[in-house]
C-alpha cells in the first residue's frame, strides 16, 4: 500500500512537470509568432507626386466677360409702298436680287390716278376762269363807283369775291400739284441699294395707297441688339469691342458698341445694348442668331488655381494640399472664373503658399502620408 501509494505521486509529479513544460513552450511559441507579426507588418506607404502634378497659388489676372445674345438686324431697311391705289401689273425684282437705288422694281396700273389729276387740272381751269370773272366784274366796279353809280358797299363786296375766286384757284392748282406728285411717286423704285428681302403683294392684286409691295434690304452694315442686367451695364460704354459669334460662320467678327438704352424694359430689369459691324462681302445675313462677348480686363491680379484642382460643387468646393508630409482637405471660397485659360479666382481658404494638387484623383484619404518627388536631373550632353 505505502509502494502504490509513493508511485502515483510520482506519476503526479510528472505529469504536472510536463504540463508546465508545454505551457512553458506554447507560451514560447505565440511570443515567436507574435514577434515574427511585427516583424512582417508594412509601415504606411508615402504617396508620391510628380512636380508637375503640384502647384501653388498664382497671382493672374483674369478678364471678365459680358454675353447677350439676338438676331442680326439690318438698320438700313426700306419698305416700297404703293403711293397710289392701282393694280399691280408686274413685279420686275424677285426675293434675293439685288437692286439699286432708283431701280425699278415693278408696274403699277396708275389710270385711275391719272384720270384724278385730269380733274384737277380740270378744276384749276374753271377755277381760273372764275377768278378772271371775278376781276373783270370788280375792275368794271371800280370805274362805275368813280362816278358814284354804286355804292361803296357794293365796290367792297366785288373786291371779296375777286380775292375768293383767287383764293380757290390757288387752292385748285395746290390739289393738281399734289395728285402730280402722287403720279410720280406711284410708281415701284427702289429708295437704296441692297437686296430684295421680301414681296408683300403679286400681279394683279389691287393695291391701296400706302400699302407695301417689297422690303429691300442693306446688308453693308448689321446691327445686334441685345439685353444686359443692370448690375453689369454700368461697365459698358458706346466704343468698345466685342467678339461675335453667328450660326453659320466658322469664325467669330469684331463689332463695337454703338448705343446703350438709356432706360430698362419693365418687367427685365435690362437694359438694350446694340452693336453695329461691318459687312464688306455681304456674307452676313439679317436675322442669323449670334452671341456676342464682350471683355472687361482685370485691374489687379487675383490668387487663382487651375480649374482642375478644384473638388465637389458650386458652394461646397475644396482642394486637396500637402501640409507637413501629409493630405489635408481644405475648404475653399472662390470668385471670378476664366473659363478659357482654366483658371479660378480663390477668395479665402489657402494661402499662396499652399501646395495644392494640380488634378482630381480618386481614393485621397485624409492625414495620408504624400510628398513632391524630386525633379529629375537634367542630363548632359555627351
Amino acid at each position: 500500500m505505502v509502494l502504490q501509494t509513493r508511485s502515483r505521486k510520482t506519476r503526479f509529479m510528472l505529469g504536472g512537470i510536463t504540463a508546465i513544460v508545454i505551457a512553458v513552450g506554447a507560451a514560447i511559441a505565440v511570443q515567436a509568432s507574435d514577434g515574427k507579426k511585427e516583424e512582417n507588418k508594412p509601415a504606411d506607404k508615402v504617396l508620391q507626386f510628380n512636380p508637375s502634378e503640384v502647384v501653388q497659388p498664382a497671382q493672374v489676372s483674369l478678364p471678365a466677360f459680358i454675353e447677350f445674345s439676338g438676331a442680326l438686324v439690318a438698320p438700313n431697311t426700306a419698305v416700297v409702298r404703293a403711293k397710289g391705289g392701282g393694280i399691280l401689273v408686274a413685279l420686275s425684282s424677285p426675293e434675293g436680287s439685288r437692286v439699286k437705288a432708283g431701280q425699278s422694281l415693278g408696274t403699277l396700273d396708275l389710270e385711275d390716278l391719272r384720270q384724278r389729276v385730269a380733274e384737277r387740272a380740270a378744276s384749276v381751269e374753271a377755277a381760273r376762269a372764275q377768278a378772271e370773272q371775278a376781276q373783270r366784274s370788280h375792275l368794271a366796279n371800280e370805274g362805275l363807283a368813280k362816278q358814284n353809280f354804286i355804292a361803296p358797299t357794293a365796290l367792297d363786296g366785288s373786291r371779296a369775291a375777286m380775292d375768293a375766286a383767287r383764293a380757290q384757284h390757288a387752292a385748285a392748282q395746290a390739289q393738281l400739284q399734289t395728285m402730280q406728285v402722287q403720279l410720280r411717286q406711284a410708281s415701284l423704285t427702289s429708295p437704296i441699294n441692297g437686296w430684295v428681302a421680301k414681296r408683300h403683294a403679286v400681279p394683279g392684286e389691287k393695291l391701296q395707297a400706302e400699302q407695301p409691295v417689297l422690303t429691300v434690304v442693306d446688308l453693308s452694315s448689321l446691327e445686334l441688339a441685345g439685353l444686359v442686367g443692370t448690375h453689369e451695364v454700368t461697365r459698358l460704354q458706346p466704343g468698345m469691342k466685342a467678339t461675335v459669334r453667328i450660326e453659320g460662320m466658322p469664325e467669330p467678327v469684331t463689332a463695337s458698341i454703338a448705343r446703350i438704352s438709356p432706360q430698362a424694359e419693365p418687367g427685365t430689369r435690362s437694359i438694350g445694348v446694340t452693336l453695329a459691324m461691318s459687312n464688306p462681302g455681304e456674307l452676313l445675313r439679317a436675322g442669323q442668331y449670334a452671341v456676342a462677348r464682350v471683355q472687361l480686363d482685370d485691374p489687379e491680379p487675383r490668387l487663382t488655381v487651375p480649374s482642375t484642382a478644384l473638388v465637389g460643387t458650386q458652394g461646397q468646393q475644396q482642394v486637396w494640399v500637402i501640409e507637413k508630409g501629409e493630405l489635408k482637405r481644405r475648404l475653399v471660397t472662390t470668385g471670378r472664373v476664366d473659363a478659357e485659360g482654366g483658371r479660378v479666382e480663390i477668395l479665402g481658404g489657402i494661402d499662396a503658399s499652399a501646395q495644392v494638387l494640380a488634378g482630381r484623383y480618386e481614393n485621397l484619404r485624409e492625414g495620408a502620408k504624400a510628398a513632391v518627388a524630386a525633379a529629375p536631373a537634367a542630363k548632359k550632353a555627351g
